[in-house]
């Protein structure tokens, strides 16, 4: 008799995970709550749905962002295959069409008889069944409580920002252009609105100005640095901006000159109708986001499609609980992926439910799990993971910083991380 897994949450990590415990031919019960139960975030109930941005960041194998893409690549990610599938332009980023990203993913699934949905919400967690735990930074109350339990502690918790999104077609093109920075890519994947810097002054004054949306639950609000709303960026300084999401460099106008600052646009579905305002994360208030957003030249006639919202985002303090393969230390049927791990991203987030499938998939078969190396991108996070300081653990996205054995080529780490991931697929498949 097949061995059953529970996969739970329907997320970029919990997709990734239920499709790679299929293949090794698991019964897997994936359990998505919406739309039974839908949560602050998320629109739809397709899985895989992306709630921020829609972009999977650089796909260089010199940032460490693309060099975990490529690691995913080489171990058939269903989450890369299905990126690439829904591809749109970005430069040198990878970014997807929403829709036709979470729909190849489901897709995907469809095809698996072994991979069972349950749409409700599991709000108990039964250490004696094999599980992985999935449910990302919106994991529901109850079964908030049935994992602080497991853990043994408080939740951890910051807020996360979505930027607002445009209709393209009320931009105003007399006044913005199309570039990417440098030129990369096509050299026209990003629309760009220039400002002077009195209109950059005037822009800077209105955000520091602007209403913010209350944050019920907290206080003391925790925010993720590498998703910095644009006011608290504002708060900063006042060129805190233009050294961010702001900054003019290598995006001169196309008579040459370059702007004080400049606000990017980037394409967000396949149609290329709909924008989104690059690293404009926000809590404005709507009223304040539209008067704000319609100060940036280019935009002063705009339709905002979606508004920016924050919603709060959940983790364990995994090096308490955790192992380097996302095993719980006291549960052992117990496995974790996602940001509810302490990763950060779509691309880490999924990272993580692949390399955590693949060995609770040993582990229930018997055999040993399988490390992978240090001097990977995957291999590295998974240690942080495990092996931070507890009492200073912070969500963490890819970065070069966390490999060991650092050199200053990135082409030759690159290399070496990939030569590792080949090995470990063959280790892993035996």
């Amino acid at each position: 008799m097949k061995q059953t897994v529970r996969v739970i949450g329907a997320g970029l990590a919990g997709s990734e995970a239920a499709y790679q415990l299929a293949k090794q031919g698991f019964e897997v019960e994936l359990y998505e709550m919406r739309p039974v139960k839908m949560t602050p975030a998320h629109q739809t109930s397709n899985f895989a749905e992306l709630v921020c941005t829609n972009s999977f960041r650089s796909d260089a194998l010199s940032n460490a962002a693309g060099l975990l893409k490529e690691e995913m690549r080489i171990l058939d990610s269903i989450i890369l295959r299905s990126a690439d599938s829904a591809r749109i332009p970005a430069g040198s980023a990878l970014a997807v069409d929403r829709e036709g990203f979470s729909q190849a993913v489901m897709d995907a699934l469809s095809q698996f008889e072994n991979i069972h949905i349950k749409n409700e919400e599991l709000t108990e967690i039964d250490p004696n069944i094999l599980t992985l735990i999935a449910t990302g930074p919106l994991t529901s109350d109850a079964l908030s409580q049935s994992i602080g339990k497991l853990v043994d502690q408080d939740s951890l918790y910051f807020y996360d920002a979505v930027a607002p999104i445009v209709d393209g077609e009320t931009i105003n093109f007399d006044i913005a252009y199309f570039k990417s920075r440098y030129d990369k890519g096509d050299g026209k994947d990003y629309i760009n609105c220039p400002m002077t810097k009195a209109e950059f002054d005037a822009f800077h004054q209105a955000v520091m100005e602007s209403e913010l949306a209350p944050m019920r639950d907290f206080e003391d609000v925790k925010v993720f640095e590498g998703c910095m709303p644009v006011e608290e960026m504002a708060k900063r300084g006042h060129k805190t901006l233009t050294f961010g999401p702001m900054k003019p460099v290598g995006l001169e106008r196309p008579d040459g000159t370059r702007p004080y600052a400049v606000v990017q646009l980037r394409q967000d579905n396949a149609a290329g109708t709909l924008y989104n305002l690059v690293g404009f994360q926000t809590r404005m208030k709507w009223p304040d986001q539209k008067r704000v957003i319609r100060m940036i030249p280019g935009l002063e006639n705009v339709e905002i499609v979606r508004y920016g919202v924050m919603h709060r985002n959940t983790f364990i303090n995994s090096p308490t609980s955790l192992n380097a393969f996302y095993q719980m230390k006291d549960y052992p049927n117990i496995f974790f992926a996602g940001q509810v791990t302490g990763v950060e991203g779509y691309i880490e987030s999924a990272a993580s439910g692949l390399y955590a499938a693949l060995n609770l998939g040993r582990y229930a078969s018997g055999k040993e799990m399988e490390a992978l190396s240090k001097e990977t991108i995957m291999g590295s996070m998974a240690a942080y993971v495990a092996g931070a300081n507890p009492k200073q653990f912070q969500p963490m996205n890819a970065n070069f910083g966390l490999i060991e054995n650092r050199v200053k080529d990135r082409e030759l780490m690159a290399q070496r991380s990939l030569e590792h991931v080949h090995r470990f697929k063959t280790r892993i498949s035996e």
